[in-house]
């Protein structure tokens, strides 16, 4: 093995010692427009932040006792499947540096070059940010590392001279250094397009302190005869922008967490409202026009559906954006606990079809035009080759050569035989597939085609809760499932051979397009036809028997069902349930328990996948509380969930249960309940706030916001009225219980959003007394958007117009509640005081 890599490493250092002399160094034009050095071209580029080489990942990857380098190729082989071609991390400063600024030549400098040469061999460029003035603890305490910023500190970094100095002095080394993998010093390395100085500097003082801080720093790496690009944060400290316009630097990085960050849950709803435009205040500026434009960090943050990134993309390009990484990508050896960001998740096992989304934002960067103007939400959920759809929590890219889409989809190629990849997740006119992972098709040759398989990742548990290392989030399933291909160029029948190592399954044949596949890679090839290509043949960026994939955690069933809080009598109850299993199971049943000791069993039927549902007759369905177990057997074994799963095994009557309330068609239907929902509440923090139970035994919600400005809150209800959903029609009047909690009546607007994005709503005071605000549904108006929660950076809009004027308000669409109030400011014996309202819960009546 260390023969090979040293080969390896001598093969790369004089390849990249040739191709450094290379003048392809980018540039800044006049317009503010990135170009490459020997074509002109706009410099484009979309990717990851990824951390294997420092702090946290780096100590878990010990921890577990994973060797780094191995991790940094299996998740580079996935980022080359994403098509990625870019890569930002803001370097751990503390952890390769000394008090004084100088450069320490150690193990997580060397994970770094190491990662920088192997995206370097699947086509990567990179931004680095040398200083990150974090500490290296996150999620756990930091470290006593020996870097600068340990010493120093975020704030001290920016005003005190000696820190300034070590930073000075730390560039400079930095840029110097001399990747022992390539032969290349960081400054002359082609595959790097840039350096941003350091990540999400905060500064106060003057706009000339900012300034003359900056230049400082980029003087200290022009001092290396460095030319590339030098990018500065300005999406911080706003209110000192034209600091950061008299610098020397070329460009300003941006973020953007449009869902806000660590909602500690799922956040549901339709959110492309969120992310329809990046606006960025100062776009006028004369100066910031000549400057180039990257986003260091975006993501929606504890949002677990897949439709949301190719509208993001757009939104940067529309901005000016030439280059944006995500943040952050999971590595894949601990991404089933996702514990170091948990507010973000990222990984193409664990979550496929986000992974999905972000391949397909990669082809917008490529694809859309610099500051292409799409129009306004709902408008633009189509653009150019793009699709997004909340409803069907997708989005898709068709092209003539390319067809990639998240999920499900009934979207037809214009000719299948121009196809040359295919890449998803479930069905669609292409491909037909019942297990969870992604696959991709690509073809080599006619009649020849690589597929690969990824293995099933099923979520049991939500992933952006309180997480840890001893906390399964997702397993992995290794599962042979029914797949069929549809592509004139392999026409009907056709070979199947496995590609990769240790991949056993016996070569086969198609029927009718149609057969059985595990996970791995494969061979497709036209029956009759002769083909060159084998496992280690070099194909783009990849070798056609590569394959990364986990092994198999899953060891026990788990049945994953959330029942249905509240549903009507006198209807059919709709009873769905994940069960994943290891292999199919014998039987899988609904039983209800009933109050006389009888119980009645119903069938669950497998419909696709993991997924299995039942539907119970409205005659079986009196008023009350119903309970009841899902039963699976398995090995000719019994199991009654939720109680398997809880390791419980009382009967009868104590048995574990789910429950479900059926209730009359004509009771009202509550959308917000305070002692149930408050903690999935979408809302500013306000320390103030808090639930309690009043003599009366109900709850409420106190909503105090710290400042006398407009604040809101929406929650979604979706779920909650899923069994009511018939009901919705023959509702009149939204009803808010609740009081004021100053003298005075405050001003509340209560409005509905509907699944695609508008709203309607209606102003009513609320009095300082407990009582029901009532509202007709008739009356309700076209309303604003809030942007909740609140994004980063702070300057994006807070309220936005996402209905149409010619829209009506359909009450079978609504799935959110939004509240918005501007606080009573009173004052009292010279003291001013600010109060908010008190929400117990909200109606449909």
């Amino acid at each position: 093995m260390r023969l090979i890599i040293n080969s390896f490493l001598l093969f790369l250092f004089t390849y990249h010692s040739t191709f450094a002399q290379q003048p392809n160094d980018v540039y800044v034009d006049p317009s503010g427009i990135m170009r490459w050095g020997e074509t002109k071209e706009e410099v484009r580029g979309f990717g990851v932040n990824y951390t294997v080489p420092f702090a946290y990942a780096y100590r878990v990857a010990k921890q577990l006792n994973v060797n780094p380098e191995q991790a940094i190729d299996n998740d580079v082989y996935h980022f080359s499947r994403l098509g990625f071609d870019l890569y930002r991390v803001h370097v751990w400063d503390t952890e390769i540096s000394d008090t004084l600024g100088n450069l320490l030549e150690n193990e997580h400098l060397k994970l770094l070059d190491y990662a920088l040469t192997k995206m370097k061999t699947r086509g990567m460029k990179f931004v680095l940010t040398p200083i990150a003035y974090w500490g290296n603890g996150w999620p756990e305490k930091d470290e006593k590392t020996p870097g600068f910023s340990r010493k120093y500190g975020k704030a001290a970094c920016l005003t005190n001279p000696e820190a300034i100095k070590a930073q000075q002095n730390y560039l400079y080394q930095f840029l110097n250094h001399v990747n022992p993998y390539t032969g290349v010093a960081y400054k002359n390395e082609p595959d790097l397009i840039a350096f941003e100085i350091s990540n999400e500097p905060q500064h106060g003082g003057s706009t000339s302190d900012v300034t003359a801080f900056i230049n400082g720093m980029v003087a200290s790496m022009r001092k290396t005869g460095c030319k590339k690009p030098v990018f500065y944060n300005i999406s911080h400290s706003i209110h000192l922008a034209q600091g950061y316009f008299d610098a020397n630097i070329d460009g300003g990085t941006f973020q953007w967490y449009p869902t806000g960050l660590q909602a500690k849950h799922e956040i549901m709803g339709n959110l492309l409202p969120n992310v329809d435009d990046y606006k960025i205040p100062f776009a006028a500026n004369p100066r910031f026009k000549k400057m180039a434009k990257i986003v260091y960090e975006f993501d929606a943050a504890d949002v677990g559906r897949s439709y949301i990134y190719p509208a993001m993309a757009r939104s940067f390009r529309t901005a000016g954006m030439q280059l944006a990484t995500h943040f952050a990508y999971d590595p894949t050896y601990f991404a089933y606990a996702n514990t170091e960001y948990d507010t973000h998740y990222m990984n193409l096992i664990y979550t496929p079809q986000k992974a999905l989304s972000l391949k397909i934002a990669s082809e917008v960067f490529h694809r859309v035009p610099l500051y292409k103007d799409y129009g306004k939400f709902p408008a633009n959920i189509a653009f150019g080759d793009f699709k997004v759809s909340y409803a069907q929590d997708l989005a898709e890219m068709v092209t003539k050569d390319k067809f990639i889409y998240t999920n499900n989809t009934t979207t037809k190629p214009a000719n299948a035989g121009a196809l040359e990849h295919v890449s998803g997740s479930g069905n669609s006119a292409v491909v037909k597939y019942e297990g969870t992972g992604a696959y991709f098709l690509d073809k080599l040759e006619n009649g020849v085609w690589r597929l690969e398989v990824l293995p099933d990742a099923i979520w049991i548990e939500d992933p952006f809760g309180y997480n840890s290392l001893d906390k399964k989030l997702a397993v992995i399933n290794w599962r042979t499932w029914p797949m069929s291909v549809q592509l004139p160029d392999l026409r009907n029948n056709f070979e199947i051979t496995p590609l990769n190592a240790g991949n056993h399954n016996a070569a086969l044949k198609s029927r009718n397009n149609a057969f059985n596949i595990a996970p791995g890679a494969y061979l497709l090839v036209k029956k009759g036809a002769k083909t060159k290509f084998h496992a280690s043949t070099q194909w783009k960026n990849m070798t056609l028997g590569e394959f990364v994939a986990p092994a198999a955690t899953l060891t026990q069933t788990y049945v994953l069902h959330t029942p249905i809080p509240e549903a009507s009598a006198g209807r059919e109850l709709d009873v769905n349930v994940q069960i994943v299993s290891l292999q199919q199971p014998e039987q899988a049943q609904i039983k209800i328990l009933g109050k006389n000791g009888k119980s009645m069993a119903f069938e669950l039927v497998r419909k696709k996948g993991y997924h299995y549902s039942s539907q119970i007759p409205a005659a079986d369905l009196g008023e009350g509380t119903i309970q009841y177990t899902i039963v699976v057997k398995e090995k000719g074994v019994e199991k009654h969930y939720p109680a398997a799963q809880k390791n419980t095994a009382n009967e009868g009557e104590n048995e574990l249960s789910f429950r479900t309330n059926i209730v009359p068609k004509s009771s009202n239907i509550a959308i917000f309940n305070a002692a149930k929902d408050h903690q999935k509440l979408l809302r500013p923090y306000s320390k103030t706030s808090r639930i309690s139970v009043k003599e009366n035994g109900i709850s409420e919600l106190s909503i105090t916001p710290e400042k006398a400005e407009a604040y809101a809150m929406r929650f979604n209800f979706k779920e909650k009225i899923a069994g009511r959903s018939a009901d919705l029609s023959g509702k009149k009047n939204l009803v808010l219980y609740g009081r004021a909690l100053s003298q005075k009546a405050c001003e509340v607007q209560i409005a509905l959003i509907s699944t695609d994005g508008s709203v309607f709503g209606k102003k009513v005071d609320i009095e300082p007394k407990d009582g029901a605000y009532q509202i007709s549904l008739n009356a309700l108006k076209n309303a604003e958007f809030i942007s909740l929660p609140r994004p980063y950076p702070g300057f994006l809009p807070y309220s936005l117009q996402t209905t149409p004027d010619n829209a009506s308000f359909n009450i079978d669409q609504i799935e959110t509640l939004q509240l918005s109030f501007l606080p009573v400011e009173t004052v009292h014996q010279n003291q001013k005081s600010i109060s908010g309202i008190a929400v117990e819960r909200v109606v449909l009546e």
